[in-house]
Order: structure tokens, then sequence, then C-alpha cells
């Protein structure tokens, strides 16, 4: 990989245009610079660390290191600023070319990995877990946008580029949480490299549902809080009933009603996640006790 592959900086004229496209189909990803500007980044934080925001659904989970992750889960996208930015042509639009056709909102978390406690996320494809939610198709695609910075210091992504080429892997109990097989992923980074995603508050990392990443503990003295958006194509319905949605049109608006937005921390219809109703985790711990 060279310096500069896959890492695009956004500007009004943003296009998947074909290089784009294949980058993304190479490597799993891509990367766009300042997809939020400094003041839309400033008024996402202000509605998050709001008293009347999502924060309040927030809850914990063991990381299995001694760690632990925060985050706030929500199912529909309502019409407070998240769900602005959920829909927006930057956001979804982007994505819906990067997989091919049209997408709806599967859902949106708040991670916030708190300073020197944040714990680890283990090796993981986010289709190891949406398989097992009746997704057929790996159709499927996060939006990571960074609102501090992610530094290795503070445990940003890692990925490995191509490994969503490699197909799904079987994911199982890995101390607390379900990631990927350990040994298959071993082998795997012995053919393919690994990148750290190092992002500037604003930066957007685009990727495939089959790519692997994993996330490091925070041990230092800054935060680091992200914004993510999981995408489903519409032609992927999926065949169950689950914690997540099936098919709901998306209604995409233009870039700007970012700041025109007026219910900020409005949390009208969001459907927040019970973590006890997680049923892809319960399925694959089942799976694991066989």
């Amino acid at each position: 990989m060279t310096a500069t592959e896959s890492i695009y900086t956004f500007t009004e004229d943003f296009d998947v245009t074909p290089s784009v496209q294949a980058d993304f189909d190479k490597n799993g990803y891509i990367i766009v610079r300042s997809l939020l500007d400094f003041e839309e980044v400033n008024l996402m934080k202000d509605a998050l660390e709001s008293d009347d925001g999502i924060i309040r659904f927030a809850f914990s989970r063991d990381d299995g290191e001694g760690g632990r992750s925060r985050m706030v889960l929500w199912n529909q996208p309502g019409n407070d600023i998240t769900g602005v930015m959920a829909r927006c042509e930057k956001v979804a639009g982007t994505m819906e070319k990067l997989l091919g056709g049209e997408v709806y909102h599967y859902h949106s978390k708040l991670n916030m990995k708190v300073a020197r406690t944040g714990g680890a996320y283990a090796w993981h494809q986010d289709y190891g877990y949406w398989y097992e939610n009746g997704c057929i198709f790996p159709d499927m695609g996060t939006v990571f946008i960074a609102l501090d910075q992610a530094t290795q210091e503070n445990g940003c992504l890692k990925v490995i580029p191509g490994s969503h080429r490699i197909g799904r892997i079987d994911h199982v109990r890995v101390g607390g949480q379900v990631g990927a097989d350990v040994e298959r992923v071993t082998v795997i980074q012995k053919f393919l490299p690994l990148m750290h995603v190092e992002l500037e508050p604003g930066d957007a990392l685009f990727f495939h549902c089959n790519l692997l990443h994993r996330s490091e503990q925070n041990h230092s003295d800054k935060r680091r809080w992200a914004f993510l958006v999981a995408y489903n194509r519409a032609s992927n319905n999926p065949v169950i009933e689950h914690h997540h949605p099936r098919y709901t049109p998306l209604s995409k608006v233009p870039n700007t009603s970012i700041k025109k937005c007026s219910t900020a921390t409005d949390l009208t219809g969001k459907d927040f996640f019970d973590p006890e109703m997680d049923i892809s985790l319960k399925r694959v711990f089942k799976k694991t006790q066989r």
C-alpha cells in the first residue's frame, strides 16, 4: 500500500469515482479526511454530551482484558443531529454508492473509549455478528467518524487491508467478547498488512462488513469518542426478526441539514438498544459452548 491509497479528502464535489470504488473493493475501506468540518464536529459533541442527549442510555461491557467498553446503540436514526448525520448524502449517499445499491439504517452507536480505562475490542468482522441476525449477504458496511483525535496511544482502530476478501470467519468467545477465530487471524496476518487508522476529529472510515478490525485499550489521558453508522443493502433484508431493524426506507437529506438541525437532542423514535437483547452474541456464545 502507498501512503495515499484509499485515503481521500472531502470537498463538496467528492464522489465515489471508479478509483475510489477500486480502493474500497481492493482494501475493504476508504478514509475520507474532514468529512465533517469543525462546526459540524462541535455541533455533534454538544448534542452528545448534553444531559438531554443519548449519553444517558449508555451501557458498559468488560473487554476480558481488565478494561470496560462504554457505548450507546440505537436502531432508528430519528430526527436529532445523529439521525440527520446518518441520513445525509455525504454519509449515507457515499455508503450507498460503495455498496452498489439502496441502503437502510441498520443501527448507529456512540463508542466512548474513556481515558486510562477504556476497553479493547477483539479482532472481529461486523458480519461475524450480523450473519447471526439473518443477513444472508455481506452487502453491509459501517461509517466510523472520529469525534476526538484517534491515535495509537488512545486506542485507534487497527485494520487488516484486504481481509474482507477472505470471507466470513468463524466468530467465537474471546475472553468476555465475541471475536474472530484467533488462530485464523494470526495466519491471515502473515499474508496481509496491519494498519493503524489514526484520525483527526471529523475524519471518517467507510469499511466493508468483512474487514477485520480491532482496537486496543486506552491507557492515555485523552478520551476517544467515535460515532458509527451501520448500513445494510435494501436487497439484503434479514430473513429473521432480531434486535436490529429489517428493511426500513431511509429518507436521505442534504449535507446542509446538519448545521440547520433544530432538534439536535430530540430522541423521539430512536429505539435504544438493550444489551440483554443482543441475539447475535447469544447465538455465538451458545455455539461456543457446544
